[in-house]
């Protein structure tokens, strides 16, 4: 496998446009660049690859020419800023600790994304299950998707989460909400060990 180099604003929007969990950033970029059906000359006359052995890296420029029908799914998704504040910023470990149990954990979790990242947090309502909703911005809004979802509202914040899931749902539904919001992969797995 060999290293890609991003900018940060290219990065955001491969993760904005991940469909499940344990998406590989290669699947999301052939889905995007339509790789089943461009053949190879098309894609080299688009992206220029520069490798360089010593690294084993390849350097993506990606020309103006670039087909704009690729890019047309950034409307489906918040515009995600580097910003230089962290849900790791925001936690409190200790306080984290002192929760009797993982709905607890879990709402203080989503509280500290959300102080991180209070302009861009509605991008997890888009996240959902087969028939239900998992985050909204009324109580209401999620008891209406399905029976017994226990809705509680994020702490200081105006949105709301389904709590009756397991442990399992829960660190999938905090893994989709913090890659949303553009976070790494190592740091998508630190806040889901959180729980």
């Amino acid at each position: 496998m060999k290293n890609i180099e991003i900018d940060d604003e290219l990065y955001l929007h491969i993760v904005s446009n991940t469909q499940s969990i344990g998406e590989s950033a290669s699947s999301i970029l052939r889905r995007l660049l339509k790789l089943d059906t461009i053949n190879q000359e098309d894609i080299t006359e688009n992206v220029g690859l520069v490798a360089t052995s010593e690294v084993s890296q390849i350097s993506i420029s990606v020309q103006e020419s670039v087909d704009e029908s690729v890019l047309s799914d950034t409307d489906k998704h918040a515009e995600i800023e580097s910003s230089s504040q962290s849900v790791f910023d925001f936690i409190n470990k200790e306080e984290l600790a002192m929760q009797r149990g993982a709905v607890g954990r879990f709402l203080l979790i989503l509280a500290a994304l959300y102080r991180a990242h209070p302009k861009h947090f509605k991008v997890v309502t888009e996240i959902c299950g087969r028939d239900r909703l998992y985050f909204a911005r009324s109580e209401a809004e999620l008891a209406a998707s399905g029976s017994s979802t226990k809705p509680k509202q994020i702490p200081e914040s105006p949105f709301w989460v389904m709590t009756n899931s397991n442990t399992t749902r829960k660190k999938m539904m905090l893994t989709k909400a913090s890659a949303s919001l553009g976070y790494v992969q190592d740091d998508v797995e630190k806040i889901r060990e959180l729980l």
